[in-house]
């Protein structure tokens, strides 16, 4: 069988059968590295395990490794006592495979019974100060189950795309409750954002109630910079390449 074009690129998911939450809490290679650093720290501090991976035949991969050890890029990870799990992915996803992915992902939450899917990112915007905050862009039934009560303020306008769009996309019109949150991130070619790391965190502990302790955020960040400084410039290399000029996304 000829192997399919990357323009259409498959993904599948491989499970221990141990998984189990309410909720999906992902986080992609993306612009400032934020949402993708959050996960990483919910995973640590809520001593989360490995519980399966994602793979993509048809994509060009990465293999991460930390002590000469490699790992799957995207990466999924529970616990019995924690009511969500969480999805991590160094592996860039273009937005040629936005869908697809997110049909895999989607396909998958239900199976694992599995209501709420929920991305994590930081965007690039023009702001002022006072919107270092984290906002929401969420179908109404996840407004209605986690957000009339927290103090997370709808983003006012725009558009989104990608996994995040394709997620959102698929919960308008069927009974999956999807949000992405979302904060203003920063390029920083030595690290990624971890003050807009640390928003998502805190907007994810208090809307999930999970007990982060935010505290050794500062010091996480810097500890996994090493490793991090050559995937942001990676990704910001793919992102130059596969987006026209002078469009703007959330």
């Amino acid at each position: 069988m000829e192997p399919q074009s990357t323009a259409n690129p498959t993904f599948e998911i491989h499970d221990t059968g141990d998984t189990g939450g309410e909720a999906l809490i992902a986080g992609f290679s993306e612009f400032g590295l934020a949402g993708l650093t959050a996960v990483d720290y919910l995973v640590q501090q809520l001593g989360l395990e490995p519980v399966g991976h994602v793979t993509a035949p048809d994509l060009p991969t990465i293999t991460p490794f930390d002590e000469g050890a490699p790992r799957h890029p995207v990466r999924l990870f529970s616990a019995d006592s924690v009511p969500v799990v969480v999805l991590v992915s160094e592996l860039f996803v273009p937005a040629t495979g936005a869908r697809s992915f997110s049909d895999a992902l989607l396909s998958w939450t239900a199976d694992a019974d599995i209501s709420e899917t929920v991305v994590l990112s930081g965007v690039q915007m023009p702001h002022a100060e006072e919107d270092h905050r984290t906002f929401y862009v969420a179908t109404d039934d996840y407004r209605r189950a986690r957000l009339e009560d927290a103090d997370v303020p709808p983003m006012a306008t725009g558009f989104t795309d990608g996994v995040k769009a394709s997620v959102l996309a698929r919960g308008i019109d069927s009974p999956l409750r999807a949000c992405v949150y979302a904060t203003p991130a920063h390029a920083q070619p030595q690290a990624p954002d971890a003050e807009a790391a640390l928003r998502l965190v805190e907007t994810v502990d208090d809307v999930y109630d999970l007990g982060v302790d935010t505290g050794p955020m500062e010091s996480f960040a810097s500890d996994i910079q090493r490793h991090y400084q050559d995937l942001a410039e990676r990704i910001e290399q793919a992102r130059e390449e596969q987006q026209p000029e002078d469009r703007m996304y959330m």
